[in-house]
């Protein structure tokens, strides 16, 4: 090899190099908890895998969401003083949250911040070039704030209308400044649109699709969600309960993440009463995300309930699976599933539990509903369609003064 042709093939091998790690972005990501194994945490994981950030958050435990976010750099911000002196609870914890981010000033060098669920994105208070990926606004102070005071007794009420008051203030006044807002569904784009008067990129949050099985038929129905009213586990397991005067032999399991709030224990132990009087279901709190995958793969159907979703990985979850997915009609679940093509939208509970006995007795159907779910999951949820807009917003924000 002459000179010349070692010197070109060097150069040329400094600028690859160059492309490849130097051209890549500095992330900071904010990220309200650690402390589940949700969708929402599944997004951060997979960002962080690509971009190897620090990751602030408020509240981390490992033992209780992915295991692979060992691996990075992750600092908790808060000092837990409000939930020191006040009582565990959503208002204690979500002050301690909103405070500590609000507060934060960034000391590292650094490209862009990504901001997940809130209040997270009030890290724009004091730092700039914030693409903020919406999950959903703060549901208990705008879509959800006349439910979340129904459930309070009259003597709570006042207090938490005045908190929510000043919730919004911050939550306003932190948007306002924030430089790129990307939503994980057209519902939760409207949301955005219709509580800050800002517009949205919809991207959807993807799924590592070819680590779901279809394993056959167990004979029980799935509702995997964390334990929660707006999730509404009682509305399945009344569905269930008129589903097994048609059909015997089946059960439902409910699994999901459960709360140390007194709030989120109280509905817990309402939906295992309920659930022991209709009988033939089993509850796991806190599942872990391998037997979850198992529970996926043996069900007859996966069921989804909850109150007006912003995005839902469930559906998506069970179409890798290639199972039918019987859903609420309102919410993400609207855009993701294609009714009576890749899995069923349902108006009652009622209707669930037809939908239920059709699925049970039907099993070619059954099979081809997965086939195309499985279909729509390849064409529409993987990451590599994610980040290819996502790598670009973040390159846009990056370069805001």
């Amino acid at each position: 090899m002459n000179f010349e042709v070692f010197i070109l093939i060097r150069f040329n091998l400094i600028g690859l190099l160059f492309f490849i790690y130097g051209g890549i972005i500095k992330l900071v990501i904010a990220q309200s908890n650690l402390t589940l194994m949700g969708g929402a945490e599944m997004v951060v994981l997979k960002i962080a895998q690509k971009y190897n950030p620090i990751i602030y958050t408020a509240e981390y435990d490992l033992k209780k969401t992915y295991k692979e976010f060992k691996d990075f750099d992750i600092r908790i911000i808060s000092q837990g003083f409000l939930t020191k002196v006040m009582p565990y609870s959503r208002v204690s914890q979500g002050l301690d949250y909103g405070l500590s981010f609000y507060n934060m000033k960034i000391k590292e060098d650094y490209d862009v911040i990504n901001a997940h669920l809130a209040p997270s994105h009030w890290i724009r208070n004091n730092n700039e070039r914030v693409l903020w990926y919406c999950h959903t606004p703060l549901r208990d102070i705008y879509d959800l704030y006349e439910y979340r005071m129904s459930l309070r007794k009259p003597h709570q009420r006042p207090l938490y209308k005045l908190g929510a008051r000043l919730v919004k203030r911050f939550d306003q006044d932190a948007v306002r400044k924030i430089e790129s807002i990307v939503a994980n569904s057209e519902n939760t784009k409207s949301r955005v649109q219709k509580y800050y008067g800002r517009n949205a990129m919809v991207l959807n949050g993807g799924i590592d699709y070819k680590l779901y099985r279809n394993n056959g038929d167990g004979k029980y129905f799935l509702y995997p969600s964390r334990f929660s009213p707006n999730k509404r586990q009682d509305y399945v397991v009344r569905a269930f309960g008129m589903f097994k005067k048609k059909r015997k032999g089946y059960k439902l399991i409910l699994c999901g993440a459960l709360s140390n709030d007194k709030f989120y224990q109280d509905y817990y132990e309402n939906v295992a009463k309920l659930a022991s009087e209709v009988g033939d279901i089993e509850i796991i709190p806190n599942i872990g995300d391998k037997r979850l995958m198992g529970l996926f793969s043996k069900a007859t159907a996966v069921l989804y309930a909850p109150v007006n979703e912003d995005y839902g990985l469930t559906p998506i979850q069970a179409m890798a699976s290639r199972k039918p997915i019987i859903s609420v009609n309102e919410g993400g679940p609207k855009d993701t599933i294609v009714n009576d093509v890749t899995g069923f939208l349902v108006n009652s509970e009622r209707e669930m539990a037809e939908m239920m006995f059709v699925v049970a007795s039907n099993e070619s159907l059954a099979e081809s509903i997965g086939k195309r779910g499985l279909d729509r999951v390849r064409r529409h949820y993987t990451w590599d369609i994610f980040f290819k807009k996502f790598d670009n917003e973040l390159k846009r924000v990056s370069k805001m003064s």
